[in-house]
């Protein structure tokens, strides 16, 4: 289920060095945006959605050379950081999502 109003309101910004890996990105995010910009993306997702996209989303990013960010846009919103510059506590999936 793409392109939902369903789930929590998201954004996803990327800064990807390869214009290859980056292109990838992006038209893997145009199938669930509403709106955004070139390297951000806002959403609705559910939990579920968001593990599935950032799962893809991840298999073309770079640790060492790109960042990708996603941004719970809600009262309990949290971000995590992956890629060039980020902590070692947000590049952890497991139990972020949740």
């Amino acid at each position: 289920m793409k392109k939902s109003r369903k789930g929590r309101r998201a954004v996803i910004a990327y800064d990807i060095s390869l214009n290859r890996k980056r292109a990838k990105v992006h038209q893997i995010l145009k199938d669930w945006r509403i709106d955004g910009q070139k390297s951000v993306a806002e959403c609705f997702l559910t939990q579920k959605q968001a593990d599935e996209l950032c799962a893809q989303l991840l298999e073309h990013i770079d640790e060492k050379t790109d960042r990708l960010a996603l941004v719970w846009l809600d009262a309990e919103s949290s971000i995590c950081v992956y890629g060039k510059s980020a902590s070692k506590k947000s590049r952890s999936l497991s139990g972020y999502f949740h």
